[in-house]
């Protein structure tokens, strides 16, 4: 009977700490935007500082990850990891940014995240996991918080190729959301991003060399900013994302991502001295409403996939060292910012 009740108690709890890893993901993620705007103002080309970012990031989780021994997976899976990881990932990174060459980056922010709706309409049509009620008005609330922190994108004609890019990222990554948390099942989050970084290296080493796109000779600033991004948001913030969808699933987790662009109007006031509008603290407010509702529903993803084994060595250390944060760009002048 003790255990019937402490049941629940356990799993608020756990869902509420993978809430926050969710949360602190957000803010890292908030950040990629300044960091490439400072990369690539040099003259270096978007393609190799996504490659830098990747390739220094699986340095550093190689020891993390406990070397070799710790990242030994089967032929399978690695594969897997390396194919729709590496790929499915660099594809969110090109198709976002590209976007901008048509659109403003408030319009191309605003249809990106329309994807916790695709992710929503994807489990729902496979059953994967059950769209209550109450997802669907936290879903609703955390959109209209983006739009009313983003503003009215549609004051201009909108390009229709810069929105067809926009809106196939936000499609993609609802795709890819539901992959990554199959992909985790029997490893943990670090081998996972060591694998998915490789995979992308690989993959724009050979999409930059077919076009021409690759340079080493780098200003201190860029080789600074590619530091940046290969700790804050992909080091750090990837693999507490990583964590967070294993517990919470898909839908959830997208929903409580959608507090990014918010994150991204605190860093730009704190860091950049710009004022806090009345609409960013009213988006902001409805998006914290969204995942509050979501705390108070914490029934399990129906997810195929088995029950996550119990906290390793690894995920303890990991625990310890997950908390870093940093500034961003306003969004006006910024690229949405890719997740991871």
């Amino acid at each position: 009977m003790t255990d019937r009740k402490a049941a629940p108690s356990h799993r608020t709890g756990a869902h509420g700490a993978a809430t926050l890893m969710v949360l602190v993901s957000a803010m890292g993620f908030s950040t990629i935007s300044i960091a490439t705007v400072i990369a690539t103002r040099d003259g270096t080309p978007l393609t190799t500082v996504v490659i830098g970012r990747f390739a220094l990031s699986a340095l550093i989780l190689f020891p993390l990850a406990g070397g070799w021994q710790a990242l030994r997976l089967p032929r399978a899976h690695t594969a897997k990891l390396l194919l729709w990881g590496g790929v499915g990932q660099s594809l969110i990174n090109l198709l976002n940014l590209s976007a901008l060459d048509y659109i403003p980056a408030a319009t191309a922010v605003f249809l990106f995240y329309t994807f916790p709706a695709w992710v929503a309409i994807v489990a729902a049509v496979r059953g994967t996991e059950r769209v209550e009620r109450a997802r669907v008005v936290a879903l609703l609330l955390s959109l209209a918080g983006i739009a009313i922190i983003i503003g009215a994108p549609g004051a201009g004609a909108i390009a229709p190729v810069g929105a067809a890019l926009s809106l196939a990222g936000a499609w993609v990554y609802a795709l890819y959301i539901p992959k990554l948390q199959q992909l985790q099942h029997g490893t943990h989050a670090t081998a996972v991003l060591f694998y998915i970084a490789i995979g992308v290296c690989a993959t724009l080493l050979v999409y930059g060399a077919v076009r021409g796109t690759l340079t080493w000779h780098m200003s201190r600033s860029t080789w600074g900013a590619i530091g940046w991004l290969a700790v804050v948001p992909t080091v750090i913030g990837f693999r507490l994302f990583l964590r967070g969808l294993a517990s919470l699933g898909p839908v959830r987790t997208a929903i409580v991502s959608t507090a990014e662009p918010f994150c991204a109007a605190l860093f730009a006031a704190i860091v950049l001295d710009q004022p806090i509008t009345a609409p960013t603290m009213a988006g902001g407010a409805l998006i914290a409403l969204a995942v509050l509702m979501l705390q108070r529903r914490t029934t399990p993803p129906a997810s195929p996939a088995s029950p996550a084994s119990p906290a390793s060595p690894e995920t303890a250390a990991e625990d310890a060292v997950d908390l870093t944060r940093a500034s961003t760009v306003p969004r006006r002048a910024a690229a949405p910012s890719p997740p991871a």
